[in-house]
Formats: C-alpha cells, sequence, structure tokens
C-alpha cells in the first residue's frame, strides 16, 4: 500500500517522469495554459504570504532575440526555440501589496518589512518556493519546464525588468521536442539526507 494520498499517474507525472527539457516541439503554449498553471500554483506558501514572485512572458520576436543574447553559450539555442519562456522574478517591493494579502494583519508590512534589505532576502528565499512551484505546475499542465540560470543577472534585469526586481531563472515551457532529455543523473538516498534527532 502506498505511503502517498497522489494517485501514482499523478506521481510520475510531477516527479519520477518529469525532467529538464532541453528540446521543444513547435506546439505553442497558450495563455489559458499560463493561467490555469498560476492560478494553481498561488497557492504556494510563503512567509506572510507576501507572494514575491513576479513571472514575465517573453513572446514576441523582438523580446526573445533580446534573452537569447543575454543567456550562456548553449542555453541561447534553447531558449530560441522554446514555445514560451518566462523569466522568473522576485519583486523586492512586495510588502506594498501586504495590507491585501494579510488583511488580519497589515502591520506586518511597516512592522518587518520596512528595510530594503530585509525585503531583499525574504523575497530571494520566497520567490524561490515560488518558483519551485511553477515548475511543478508546468509539468501538471502536462508540459516540461526547462529552467535555467546561466544567463547575464544584471542584462536581463535591466532590459526586462527593474532595480524592485530580481532574476531567478529563465524557464523554457513547451511539449518536450526530439532527444529532450538527457540521461537522468543519480540522486542522494533517503539515509543520505533525512538524520533523525
Amino acid at each position: 500500500m502506498s505511503q502517498l494520498a497522489l494517485h501514482v499517474t499523478a506521481q510520475d507525472l510531477l516527479f519520477r517522469e518529469a525532467r529538464t527539457a532541453n528540446t521543444f516541439t513547435a506546439e505553442p503554449v497558450t495563455d489559458g495554459q499560463v493561467q490555469a498553471i498560476y492560478d494553481l500554483v498561488k497557492y504556494a506558501p510563503t512567509a506572510f504570504n507576501q507572494s514575491p514572485l513576479r513571472v514575465v512572458l517573453v513572446r514576441s520576436d523582438e523580446a526573445r532575440a533580446r534573452l537569447v543574447d543575454l543567456m550562456a553559450e548553449g542555453n541561447g539555442r534553447k531558449t530560441a526555440a522554446a514555445p514560451l519562456v518566462a523569466i522568473l522574478a522576485a519583486d523586492n517591493e512586495f510588502h506594498e501589496e501586504l495590507p491585501a494579502l494579510l488583511p488580519h494583519f497589515p502591520q506586518a508590512k511597516d512592522l518587518f518589512f520596512a528595510d530594503r534589505p530585509v525585503r531583499e532576502e525574504s523575497a530571494l528565499l520566497n520567490a524561490t518556493l515560488q518558483a519551485a512551484y511553477f515548475i511543478l505546475g508546468v509539468r501538471a499542465a502536462g508540459l516540461a519546464a526547462g529552467p535555467m540560470t546561466g544567463f547575464d543577472f544584471p542584462g536581463v534585469r535591466k532590459e526586462f525588468l527593474d532595480d524592485d526586481h530580481t532574476p531567478l531563472m529563465v524557464v523554457n515551457i513547451g511539449r518536450p521536442g526530439a532527444d529532450a532529455w538527457y540521461p537522468r543523473s543519480p540522486r542522494l538516498s533517503y539515509d543520505e539526507v533525512v538524520t533523525t534527532v
């Protein structure tokens, strides 16, 4: 009997058979699919419900060309060919939304997040957590994600964001194409990771 409530098919879709895709088919990723992904993953846990993740969808040819120029060698080719590319970023001014997101404790905005360095640290941690959920959401939509951190971070910030947003990763999204997968790398065992005290 399985120890997990999630059906084995969903376990495989989200985890066991899911891989980082390196090639994609030409099938487009629709705005409706992205909306469905967001509507699922917006429930990711964040401290004070701060929800600092921001997503820039790169759809135009002009924007795609600018992004490809900022990608590390090898990653540019993948980004040029993906049906959809998302830039995931942390909003360092997330605290402005806290009165609406945390209505029972609106003073958290000024009590805990008045200082920019505190906000930047919290935004980085919590937006990264949300980014992991975003990747799971892409998988839940039956698509593959190709998350990458090999790019010019200051360049992406300048071209696509602003000083209040910190880029986290670029994610190529679509249906996997031919030879999409590299061989799966080993994982650590339970006993190597979990310690009981």
